[in-house]
């Protein structure tokens, strides 16, 4: 769903079917220890990037909302752990180095050609 910076974000949900007003970030929500989401935090969100960026179904993130001095500077910190071998991963726009070695490469896939 596009969220209200005009990215797409599958953790982003909105209904304003028939008079209903809700928009969420699922993905925030789900972080007890964040503040509450508000809809200003999409236009800094790191998240729509790093999922256009990176495809793998182990990634797994939790997003938290970092208030800053005087409301002034909050921003949506994230951080990625690969569920599959079970640790955390630096850079979540690449993805898991240990995912990365396991897939083939391009001379493995065609060959010599």
């Amino acid at each position: 769903m596009r969220t209200p910076a005009g990215k797409e974000c599958r953790f982003y949900y909105q209904d304003f079917f028939r008079g209903r007003s809700e928009q969420e970030c699922r993905l925030i929500k789900a972080n007890a220890r964040s503040p509450q989401w508000q809809p200003k935090d999409c236009a800094n969100c790191p998240v729509p990037d790093i999922l256009a960026a990176n495809s793998n179904p182990n990634l797994v993130l939790e997003a938290t909302v970092k208030p800053g001095i005087l409301g002034i500077g909050r921003h949506v910190e994230v951080r990625a752990f690969c569920s599959r071998h079970l640790i955390d991963v630096e850079k979540p726009e690449v993805g898991c180095p240990q995912c990365a070695a396991e897939r083939p490469g391009l001379r493995e896939l065609f060959g010599d050609l």
